[in-house]
This record gives structure tokens, sequence and C-alpha cells, in this order.
């Protein structure tokens, strides 16, 4: 598919695939992977490392240079098409307050840093 002058192409994925190296968190982020445990961790699963429901977070596809912050925002917002991957689309998880998405989005910005994904 052609977004833009980039071509995406939909990847593919084994889950267990993805190894995750988990840091000494900050306290924003220790929130955070609560908050990802209760909302997120189903479909993404243990430390965003994916599931057969959903794709790996700490993946370079989420890099902050690809997906800035505010598409993590957006996304748990509104929702989205599936493009990337071969999963459903995602629905809007609206019981996530606004400070639950930053220190989510936190948390997922220290696990890919950890795993060399910045």
């Amino acid at each position: 598919m052609i977004v833009g002058a980039w071509l995406i192409q939909r990847q593919d994925y084994t889950p267990g695939q993805v190894q995750v190296v988990v840091p000494e968190l900050s306290e924003v982020a220790r929130a955070g992977r609560l908050g990802f445990e209760r909302t997120c961790a189903e479909c993404h699963g243990a430390d965003a490392r994916g599931s057969t429901k959903g794709p790996p977070l700490v993946h370079p596809t989420y890099r902050r240079a690809l997906h800035a912050d505010i598409a993590f925002e957006r996304a748990v917002r509104q929702g989205v098409r599936a493009h990337h991957w071969p999963f459903p689309d995602m629905p809007p998880q609206r019981s996530v307050t606004a400070a639950e998405i930053s220190a989510i989005t936190r948390y997922v910005r220290e696990l890919q840093k950890a795993n060399g994904i910045d």
C-alpha cells in the first residue's frame, strides 16, 4: 500500500519471535507498565512483545521516527485500521485516560530504547 511517499508493506510475524529486554524503568514507565498490562497486554503481549492477537510494539515499525507519541494516543483514542500487520483492526480503548496513555507510551518507549529501537 502506498501512503504519501512511503511504501508500507504488511509484515509477517510469528508470536514469540520478539525477545524483549526489560530495563530498570522510570517511575512514570512503571505506572505505564501497570496500565499496559491492564489494557494492552492481552493483544500486544507481555512487555509489548506481541501475541497471536496483536503486533509487538517493541519493533522498529513503531520507532519514534515512524510513529510519534501522538500516534499512540490517537490509536488508543480512535482505534487503528490494520495496515502493517496481518491482525484485525484495533478498536478504540475509551476507558484509558490521557494520563494513562502518556504513561503507557513512556513505558513502550523505554522498552524500545532498551532494545535498540529509538
